[in-house]
């Protein structure tokens, strides 16, 4: 495990291109999800400041927050584009599907 120190120079030495896509997202539709993101949630419990700054860094200079649904999965989000509720009834829909898709294969 990373102590926070550690982290934060993570986060503080990534390269702008790895978070490009996520800023891109954050800019068309104000949301996006763990995946589509170079963090863990780790990262967001720790270094918010940090990833803050670097996706200012990258392009995005609008607020930003961050919402988790039952430790599964989170999403950041534009809170003047997305109500804190909306964002988590969406993730908790996205986790519901996710995990009705391996019961419909078999």
């Amino acid at each position: 495990m990373l102590d926070v120190l550690q982290l934060k120079h993570t986060v503080n030495r990534m390269p702008l291109e790895k978070v490009r896509t996520t800023v891109a997202e954050l800019q068309l539709e104000g949301i996006v999800t763990e995946g589509k993101t170079p963090f863990t949630r780790v990262h967001f419990n720790t270094c918010f400041a940090e990833i803050e700054a670097l996706l200012q860094r990258a392009g995005y200079h609008k607020q930003l927050d961050v919402v988790g649904y039952q430790g599964q999965a989170y999403a950041m989000f534009d809170p003047t584009r997305w109500e804190a509720v909306e964002v988590l009834k969406w993730l908790r829909d996205f986790v519901e599907e996710a995990q009705l898709r391996p019961a419909r294969i078999r």
